[in-house]
Formats: C-alpha cells, structure tokens, sequence
C-alpha cells in the first residue's frame, strides 16, 4: 500500500470512508445513471477509471455492458468486488487493481466513465488521467475515441459578499457549498462569468485560468470569489438539452474586502494546473478594483 505524503492526499488515495459517504450524493448518482443510460447498451465494453466502490460501474453492467473498473486502493478494490457480487454483477464486472494514470485495456472500449472530480478540478486527477489515457489509447488502438462520461466540463467564476460569521466567531475561510441548497449567507455581485470550456474528447489545457476584468451589477462588500464547475455528463443531442452535475461551489475569502457599485469593474487573475493543491489557487488569486491601484491577493496559510 502506498505511504508517501503525496499517495495519502484527497486525489492521490482517497480513503475508504470518503467513497462510502458519496453513495449519499443522490445527484450524482441520479446523473451519471441518466447519463449511462444515455450512452451505454447491451453489449458495450465499457472501462471506469478510479471505480472507487464501483457503483458507476454496476451502473453500466446493468445496461448489459461488459465493464472493467480500474482501481488503486486495494481496500476499495476489495470493497468494490464484495458490493458488486451482493447485487449480482461481479460476472459483467471485472475489477482490476491498477493506477488509472498507466492502465490501458487489452482491447478498444465503447465508454470510459472517469469520476476523479473535485471542485474546481483541485486535487483529484480526471484532467492529466484522460489526457494520458487518450494518447496511450491513440497509441494503441487508433481512433475513434471512446465516448467520456463526463462528456465535458464548464467553470465560472463569481464576485460575491460572503458572512463569514459562525456562531459569533469570524472566520474568513474557504466554504464549500452545496449546489442545491439556497445560500442566503452569500451575495452574488454579479451573474457567474466562464473562464474554462472544453470537451474530453477534444484537446484541453492542463491549466485552469483566467485573467479578465468582470462587471459589477450589485453594490456591495466584495471580501470573496465563489467558483462554480458544472460537469456535463452527457449531451442529449435530439432533445437540445445536457445532463448535468455541479460539485460543490468553493468560495474563496479576499484577505481585504473592496466596496463596489453597480457599474465597476473588477480585475481578477488566477492560474493552477488541474489537479493542483488548494493552495495553488489560492495563492495564484489575485483581484483588484479597476478603479485602485492596490492589488488585493488571497494568500491564506491552508493545508494543502
């Protein structure tokens, strides 16, 4: 079992109980089985990169696919096989122990389902995974590409006034939010701007960033920046609509707030690679009135 620092992070080896809990995520699931639904049938041969408890899987074997689920923690390995037989679908699924990062199947797969998602795409590897594996695959098997559930992934960012406040204590700290859930703790400034577009199946940038001005709609107290990413599962191409799943919203606290009105502009820079450690974006977060000259930089001392 790997022991290194970097093997114990979120994203490196998640531990087991942090799988366990995502099971209680009903949108997820609800989405990538719309999505699955979508793309999966009898007979696909469909490959899950990071199958945790192979849920996602069990999810495409019960669409009649044969599916391979590639997983790097043997508890999870374990726990993956032990679930999968008490529903009946250790026989359509095979689970392999392996590092997504290197793992290539012995033959061309019709799906790849990779969920190695973290808000912001911190942390967690999906970008530099399907990179590797499209050009292993390339290598391989020449073309076409599998279909990637998630099919694409669309960021924005947002000027917002955050209430620091719990119970009394002021902590201007990260929040992560819950998409679903009405935030009346915090004050869109402006309507959410996309700095990051791209589909998997396509070439895509390593790197998440922005450095563009953003207009201010509402007057008020700017002490924070809340990035939104919307993972979009699978395109429904003959009923012109998307199927859809946002992780948590992150909201960013500035070190020194920025009173703003209705009209201004506002400066805001930042660049991290995916995958990257918290810290690497908020270090890299810089904002600023286009009105002052002083640059407001987010470096927060936050374990990486």
């Amino acid at each position: 079992m790997p022991n290194s620092k970097d093997n114990l992070e979120l994203g490196q080896f998640i531990p087991l109980h942090y799988h366990f809990n995502m099971l209680n995520d009903t949108n997820r699931l609800r989405g990538f089985a719309a999505a699955i639904e979508r793309v999966v049938g009898t007979g696909s041969q469909v490959l899950e990169l990071g199958g945790g408890t192979g849920v996602l899987s069990f999810l495409a074997a019960q669409r009649g696919a044969h599916v391979r689920c590639v997983e790097r923690n043997p508890e999870l390995v374990h726990a993956a096989r032990t679930t999968l037989s008490l529903n009946d679908a250790a026989s359509q699924v095979e689970v392999i122990q392996a590092d997504a990062e290197h793992y290539l199947p012995p033959e061309p797969v019709d799906v790849v389902i990779c969920e190695m998602l973290h808000t912001g795409l911190l942390r967690e590897k999906q970008l530099p995974v399907i990179d590797g594996f499209k050009r292993r695959y390339l290598d391989r098997f020449g073309g076409p590409l599998p279909v990637f559930v998630p099919e694409a992934c669309i960021q924005a960012i947002e000027p917002v006034a955050q209430d620091f406040e719990f119970q009394g204590y002021v902590a201007p700290v990260p929040v992560f939010q819950e998409p679903t859930i009405e935030q009346t703790r915090t004050t869109a400034l402006s309507e959410p701007v996309v700095f990051q577009r791209f589909s998997y199946a396509d070439d895509f940038s390593p790197v998440c960033s922005w450095n563009d001005e953003v207009a201010i709609e509402r007057t008020g107290h700017l002490n924070a920046v809340r990035m939104i990413t919307k993972h979009v599962l699978a395109i429904v191409l003959d009923e012109q609509r998307t199927i859809d799943w946002y992780t948590q919203h992150i909201v960013l606290p500035l070190p020194e707030p920025i009173q703003v009105c209705a009209g201004d502009q506002v400066a805001v820079r930042f660049a991290y690679h995916a995958g990257a450690p918290l810290n690497d974006l908020v270090n890299s977060l810089n904002v600023r009135s286009c009105s002052a000259d002083t640059a407001i930089a987010a470096k927060l001392p936050i374990a990486a």
